[in-house]
């Protein structure tokens, strides 16, 4: 009886060592929406640059079955993905992200530029865009 009850006590004790991270704190999943983001902004800012919009669905949803199989709930995804202060942070990663690598959304051409480079290399950013 002594045994249960210590190996029961233990398990108790491991429940809040064992609890998911905030969203915000997984790096693949906020490394993935950053992608699929910034490949969207891309395609908006770019006349010579489209998005294969099916393979930023399926990149979505790919994430969104990671963070399933990492234990977060379906509400606690939403939540993470509509909450403002999270999309204003996403956003400052991108424009970070876009100022590092030379661009600016006030200058198409940068972002263009950027779009070529990120396809040329086959980026994950890359893959989701196409020339036309």
């Amino acid at each position: 009886m002594r045994k249960v009850t210590i190996a029961t006590t233990l398990f108790l004790m491991a429940g809040p060592v064992l609890a998911n991270p905030p969203l915000r704190e997984v790096q693949s999943i906020n490394d993935g929406l950053l992608v699929v983001g910034l490949a969207d902004g891309i395609r908006k800012n770019c006349d010579s640059i489209s998005g294969n919009i099916f393979k930023g669905i399926a990149r979505l949803r790919s994430i969104h079955k990671s963070a399933l199989k990492m234990g977060y709930s379906k509400e606690e995804i939403q939540t993470f993905v509509d909450d403002p202060v999270e999309k204003d942070r996403l956003k400052a990663r991108g424009r970070a992200y876009l100022k590092a690598n030379g661009a600016s959304q006030s200058k198409p051409e940068t972002v263009c530029a950027l779009g070529r480079k990120e396809i040329a290399k086959k980026s994950a950013i890359g893959t989701l865009l196409y020339e036309n």
